[in-house]
């Protein structure tokens, strides 16, 4: 999705006052030395955060590379966090490579580069994964407490699912006993109808292939079917990492957070029976500007992200010996799979016209129609601006005497976790493609859950404000191919159903020529783009295995090292399969407890 001129006058024209909760310059640090060191105040960093300086007397210190979050409407009200990327001072700014499984095309990658991290500019919606992603991964790493039978505990930690700012009646649709209802990052269902929202319905009681599901959180509870989004937002405002787990914490004397402070390097602070050290960190506001360094008394956690993680451990002399000497950064701990296994979901936007003048294109063509929903949404936090991008998805798998399982293993988690998931917006909705001017469209976008392609995150500079080199490699597989193909027959078929007879015109552009195998792949190739979702790329494994099967001990400890863990998205040996910033969530706050032990 584009951003409208319009859009980006009314956000620069609605900051609020900034709350001063973060300190913006080194100058402003008080000591140079505290307990924990926290690179990242994303996701995982600002809930460790959180829960570290529960510990009486325990001081913290956040790193965060960007800015501060406070007064940016479009970080807050749900529907515009599309607007925060690309290409933004709230945005890396990354790309990918150009993709070979895709024409060659290269696009933006945005990751969230303000308080909250990703959480404060993603697409909102909360799942934690299946029950199967979390024991495959406890099965991986060799450590039971990875298992859903111990992770869902922290559901309840985490979780306070609040009713929807409409308040209409969410009877059949979640379970309640699957929620957590006190605690920290607000959860809440669809908060604005949506007009295919009653079709939607109405087809999962039509197509005995697209059934209902009354709860998509996931873990214990089936994804498969289709359901109402769950989105991390409450009242009208989204709830980031930094609106629900630093909010909290603002107040506590142990914690500190500092913006504006890129970490250069981590620092050799001597050696142990357990490895090299490295409690101290390099950090500096910019380009040429003089570095501070700090320590650590305890451990140095890095948050950073499987993009931003892998290229402070390489410029800090751990990753592989030969690309680290290629570099000239003398080796420390030669970890060779940092920066491999690069996990991502493929995404495509399957766009339909449509009869009628309901869809939200209405609004988003008309600038007045914009304006006035901006400022419902600030006047009283209703309406479209105060819902996410979509209300309802689906989940799915493929047959399993589909053609590819007899020359491909399966690479789901287990027989209830889907291969792909589509999800239904009211409107054109394509990344990076501005709305047409006229015309009413219906979108269905699908992506493939349980991809099989690897790619890679490589620093081909010592410069740390260098881009890193980001290769998904995506729709390098058979079997990448194959879902991403069978997925766009699936919409065909549910869109197939009575509920849209007298609404769906056809596809549109592009789509309309997907109609053979070979047509279909080369649409797919044409058009398809990440879901942001990259994970991965500083695994975990077990304990004993040595650093050519992984980075990281099963408690997140970084082998050959002493005082260095990571707490992110890239620990995660398999991609979840669904949408995964709550699964990091919980992983942050399992991690919280494993530190903790170790301070005891």
């Amino acid at each position: 999705m584009q951003r409208p001129a319009l859009w980006s006058f009314v956000l620069a024209s609605l900051l609020a006052p900034t709350l001063g909760v973060t300190i913006t310059q080194s100058s402003q640090l008080t000591k140079t030395t505290f307990d924990y060191i926290i690179v990242g105040a994303g996701t995982a960093g600002l809930a460790l955060a959180n829960r570290l300086t529960e510990m009486s007397g325990v001081t913290v210190l956040v790193l965060e590379a960007g800015v501060s979050d406070q007064g940016v409407i479009a970080a807050e009200a749900p529907f515009l966090g599309p607007t925060l990327t690309p290409n933004t001072l709230f945005d890396w700014n990354y790309t990918v490579s150009p993709q070979t499984g895709l024409d060659g095309r290269s696009f933006p990658y945005p990751r969230g580069r303000l308080l909250g991290g990703s959480s404060s500019a993603n697409y909102l919606i909360h799942q934690y994964g299946t029950d199967e992603d979390w024991n495959r991964m406890a099965s991986v790493v060799g450590d039971p407490g990875w298992a859903w039978s111990n992770m869902q505990q922290y559901v309840r930690k985490h979780e306070k699912f609040v009713p929807p700012v409409d308040g209409h009646d969410t009877a059949g649709q979640f379970i309640p006993s699957l929620h957590g209802f006190n605690g920290v990052t607000s959860v809440s269902l669809p908060g604005f109808n949506s007009s295919i929202d009653t079709r939607v319905m109405a087809t999962t009681g039509q197509l005995a292939e697209f059934p209902y599901n009354e709860d998509t959180s996931g873990g214990s509870q089936s994804l498969l079917g289709v359901g109402f989004v769950q989105s991390a937002a409450g009242g009208g405002i989204r709830s980031s990492s930094s609106t629900s787990y630093l909010a909290q914490a603002n107040t506590r004397p142990g914690l500190t957070v500092l913006i504006n402070a890129t970490v250069l390097k981590l620092l050799k602070t001597g050696t142990t029976a357990k490895g090299i050290q490295f409690l101290s960190v390099q950090f500096a506001s910019g380009p040429g500007v003089k570095p501070t360094t700090i320590t650590a008394r305890k451990e140095v956690i890095l948050s950073a992200g499987s993009i931003g993680t892998v290229q402070i451990l390489t410029l800090s002399g751990i990753g592989s010996s030969a690309a680290l000497s290629k570099l000239g950064i003398k080796t420390l701990i030669n970890s060779p799979q940092v920066g491999a296994n690069l996990q991502d979901h493929p995404v495509l936007s399957n766009v339909f016209s449509v009869n009628g003048n309901t869809s939200f294109d209405s609004t988003l063509q008309n600038p007045a129609l914009i304006d006035a929903a901006v400022n419902q949404w600030v006047t009283n936090k209703t309406g479209l601006i105060a819902n996410n991008v979509v209300n309802n998805f689906g989940f799915a798998r493929f047959p399993s005497n589909a053609t590819i399982f007899s020359t491909h293993q399966d690479p789901a988690a287990g027989p209830k976790s889907p291969h792909w998931e589509f999800l239904l917006t009211n409107f054109f909705l394509i990344t990076g493609v501005a709305e047409p001017a006229s015309g009413s469209f219906f979108t269905i976008v699908t992506a493939l859950l349980t991809p099989t392609s690897r790619g890679t995150v490589t620093i081909t500079s010592t410069d740390p404000f260098a881009k890193p080199v980001i290769d998904p490699k995506f729709l390098t597989t058979a079997f990448d191919v194959f879902g991403m193909r069978e997925a766009v027959k699936a919409i065909f078929r549910f869109v197939s159903a009575p509920a849209w007879a007298d609404y769906i015109i056809g596809p549109f552009d592009a789509l309309a020529k997907a109609t053979t195998d070979g047509a279909i792949d080369a649409y797919v190739r044409g058009l398809a783009a990440s879901i942001f979702h990259p994970f991965g790329t500083v695994t975990m494994t077990t304990t004993g295995a040595s650093t050519s099967k992984g980075v990281l001990n099963p408690d997140l400890t970084v082998k050959g090292a002493d005082g260095l863990r990571v707490v992110d998205a890239s620990v995660f040996p398999f991609i979840p399969s669904s949408h995964p910033h709550a699964a990091v969530y919980l992983l942050a706050e399992r991690a919280s407890d494993l530190i903790k032990a170790c301070d005891e």
